[in-house]
């Protein structure tokens, strides 16, 4: 993002005439690292599902500024932006921090089992199927949008049905904003196989992934690719994370073997930790909830 972006305001200044008005034009420099707001710019199916926490900041006066990088990936890396609006009038200042998620083109990527994974979807538009097949410029480009859309759609979907994940805020070509799950103390929240929790807090934090799981579970889905690193444990709240890769457990044809190690891969952490988890009551929980 370069320096040299800048928004077009009009101040007002009063004539000798009290009901003509004179346009002064100003330019706003912004600094590196800086861009204006992109809310009112993007269709309204690209930003969040209502009803909307109070945080997000909709104002299109508003400023992203990026404050560094959260996390590098295999198919994208994770960026921490603030968007941030000064007090105006009788609207007060206002920001939240986002996790700004940018895809990689498919050249950029080093994520090789993603066809397996895509098992089952659809490119509606036969000419980016083509384009795809072939990995032309334009093709590579729509790979890369169509993973950071699949992640945008699952976690619409998956926070409206009140599954624990990341709220997310908009959808800007292959970069997704969505809320920062920090750790109370302004840093990000640590994964969940980093932390040792035990007695209460261990049962409460499984509890909270199987409704998860079992709610992806209702809408056909698994997550795919759930371990103790997907897994985001803030306080006492769990959050799952990293979702483009969702599963359809009936579409496609691998759909049952990733439920099931998504279910053995917890089960196995949980286990390790003092809780015994007996991964295939999991899976038999699951189906239930599929079929």
């Amino acid at each position: 993002m370069s320096s040299d972006v800048f928004s077009t305001n009009y101040e007002f200044s009063e004539s000798s005439d009290p009901f003509q008005f004179q346009f002064q034009q100003v330019e706003e420099d912004l600094a590196a690292g800086q861009r204006w707001s992109t809310w009112l710019d993007v269709e309204r199916g690209s930003r969040g599902p209502e009803p909307r926490p109070d945080w997000v900041v909709t104002a299109q006066a508003a400023i992203d500024t990026e404050l560094g990088i959260l996390k590098t990936g295999k198919e994208a890396d994770v960026f921490l932006v603030e968007r941030a609006v000064e007090a105006i009038g009788a609207d007060p200042a206002k920001s939240s921090l986002l996790a700004a998620k940018r895809y990689r083109t498919e050249e950029h990527r080093s994520f090789h089992r993603s066809t397996s994974y895509v098992e089952g979807r659809r490119t509606r538009n036969s000419r980016d199927s083509r384009a795809m097949a072939k990995k032309t410029e334009h093709g590579r480009s729509v790979a890369s949008g169509q993973w950071a859309y699949a992640e945008w759609n699952a976690l619409c979907r998956l926070w409206t049905a009140g599954v624990p994940v990341p709220y997310p805020v908009q959808i800007d070509g292959t970069e997704l904003l969505m809320e920062f799950i920090d750790d109370g103390q302004g840093g990000a929240a640590p994964r969940l196989a980093q932390t040792r929790p035990k007695g209460d807090l261990l049962a409460s934090y499984f509890e909270q992934v199987r409704h998860g799981m079992r709610e992806l579970a209702r809408a056909g889905l698994a997550h795919g690719d759930l371990s103790p690193y997907n897994v985001l444990a803030q306080g006492n709240r769990i959050v799952m994370i990293d979702l483009p890769q969702v599963v359809d457990v009936v579409g496609n044809p691998q759909g049952m073997e990733f439920l099931m190690r998504d279910c053995r891969n917890m089960a196995a952490w949980f286990t390790s930790r003092g809780l015994e988890i007996d991964d295939q009551e999991l899976f038999a929980d699951l189906l239930v909830q599929v079929f």
